[in-house]
């Protein structure tokens, strides 16, 4: 790993970081990164995780004011985060990392078509109750953001707002602390136990740790859908490129 490719992989932190706090899509832009500097697709996408707990730390230090009095909802939830996670990095680390790659352009095309068009999950609360639904959600988001990720945090700020009637920046700093702590439990299975590249994770870790910290602050600037577009335009063509390598 070069000092070029250090600063490199910091700058690639700090943008994916910003993204991540603001749409949702770190992982669009850090896993081809990765990828890009010669990393295997699987190792690629642990060592993404594993930096990828310093988005969540710099995004919770920058969403402090919006998280206050919130203590009762992130412990009622944090659990069933914490559970969903674990599952998704076990799923992960049983599986060949064949499987991976080929649903990797898979993931990345349902992530930026899910930045396009959020779903809209309403009408479930009525037929199964908030509460339950709230929970169940949480858990299934949590199992994808521990096996890969990208886009997580649209699915549960999607089931956040279908069942809890608060503000937006409040339910986007819940999403923020439920998101990190599912991926926070499957970075340190990964770092048990998965093939984390360190000399590229710690890098990405301090960018995405400055990233995750502005985040916050220019989410309340920043035409977000002008940076949704953006973001999933990027995702497509990424995923384009990584399943012509895959496929052909």
């Amino acid at each position: 790993m070069t000092f070029a490719n250090v600063l490199g992989l910091i700058a690639v932190g700090v943008v994916a970081g910003v993204v991540s706090t603001v749409v949702s899509l770190a992982s669009v832009i850090s896993y081809p990164a990765l990828l890009a500097f010669g990393l295997p697709p699987l190792s690629a996408n642990v060592t993404n995780t594993v930096s990828l707990v310093f988005t969540g730390l710099g995004a919770v230090a920058g969403s402090r004011p919006e998280l206050a009095d919130q203590g009762g909802r992130l412990r009622r939830l944090g659990g069933m985060s914490i559970t969903g996670g674990a599952t998704g990095a076990a799923l992960l680390l049983v599986t060949p990392p064949s499987t991976f790659e080929a649903v990797a352009p898979w993931l990345i095309v349902v992530a930026s078509l899910l930045l396009l068009c959020p779903p809209r999950l309403e009408a479930l609360t009525g037929s199964l109750g908030g509460g339950h639904l709230l929970r169940a959600g949480v858990f299934v988001v949590s199992i994808y953001v521990g096996y890969f990720g990208a886009a997580g945090g649209i699915l549960m700020l999607a089931v956040l707002s279908s069942v809890l009637r608060d503000a937006p920046a409040r339910l986007n700093a819940v999403k923020n602390v439920l998101s990190g702590l599912a991926n926070a439990v499957a970075a340190i299975a990964f770092a048990l136990f998965g093939p984390v590249q360190w000399a590229a994770a710690v890098p990405l870790a301090a960018g995405f740790l400055v990233g995750g910290r502005l985040g916050p602050v220019l989410a309340r600037r920043l035409p977000g859908r002008s940076l949704r577009v953006a973001a999933a335009v990027s995702g497509l063509l990424v995923a384009v490129k990584l399943g012509l390598d895959t496929y052909l």
